[in-house]
């Protein structure tokens, strides 16, 4: 490692484009690309063969593995080389091989990734996908173009998300799992080969201090959702009417109205 006069840690054999801008107290590994228009915060860490391309703004502390790439083109057909964005945040651990694609004009021209998350191997993030916090995104997922992963949201290995859904706070959803449909918040969900939301994520709600009375409201929320002699308005009305006002089932009400591909029940 030398610094090339710039104070960085950089291995000799990494390419980095002029116009980049890395923070004096990052790393830069063996045979890393960092391309134009790239901005790498403090004390982030790139391994060996990593490849960045811009426009890609990353925050602090962040660590990405080897072959990981960050930035490039996207797969969607309608793409047309456009000026298009990639935003990463702080203290995100990306895996080895992951792949996470620029944004697209029709998609609002950013892919963008908040702060704590961690993306493990072969996982693929495409265009225009919006990564909240504290997310745990396991091997080989994919989320397709358009999906939104709100915080705390854990998505199990080998997973397939559908355009334009959005998987809910605190949701956890099982391995192998195809989801066509939006995920509830603070749900467990599970659509190996029957699409169907299991009830509250209890345990994981317990660990991040939600107390036992919003636990209670929303095992008697999912439960009436799942009721077949009530349909999705019908359990709606019952939560507002026998439930007690609370801010997390305010979030989850307001995630069911404002769906628009429908959401797993």
């Amino acid at each position: 490692m030398h610094d090339r006069g710039t104070g960085v840690k950089i291995h000799p054999t990494a390419i980095i484009d002029p116009s980049a801008r890395v923070d004096p107290s990052a790393e830069i590994g063996p045979y890393v690309i960092i391309g134009a228009d790239v901005q790498i915060g403090p004390r982030t860490r790139l391994m060996a063969n990593v490849c960045l391309e811009g426009p890609t703004v990353i925050g602090a502390e962040n660590l990405f593995y080897p072959y990981s790439t960050v930035g490039l083109a996207s797969q969607d057909k309608k793409y047309q080389g456009e000026r298009t964005e990639t935003r990463i945040g702080d203290r995100n651990t990306i895996r080895e091989f992951v792949t996470i694609h620029r944004g697209t004009a029709g998609g609002g021209g950013v892919t963008a990734m908040g702060s704590d998350n961690l993306v493990m191997a072969y996982a693929h993030v495409a265009h225009d996908v919006r990564i909240g916090n504290h997310t745990v995104i396991a091997n080989g997922v994919t989320l397709a173009g358009h999906v939104t992963v709100e915080d705390w949201a854990t998505i199990g290995a080998f997973t397939g998300i559908h355009q334009f859904c959005r998987i809910g706070q605190h949701a956890m959803i099982g391995g192998y799992s195809v989801i066509l449909q939006d995920v509830l918040p603070f749900s467990i969900t599970s659509a190996e080969r029957v699409t169907k939301a299991y009830g509250e994520n209890k345990i994981g709600l317990e660990r991040r201090g939600f107390t036992s009375a919003q636990i209670s409201a929303l095992h008697k929320a999912f439960r009436w959702l799942r009721d077949k002699k009530l349909n999705t308005t019908q359990a709606v009305e019952k939560m507002r009417a026998e439930l007690p006002a609370d801010a997390t089932l305010d979030q989850l009400l307001a995630f069911i109205q404002s769906s628009e591909r429908g959401f797993i029940k």
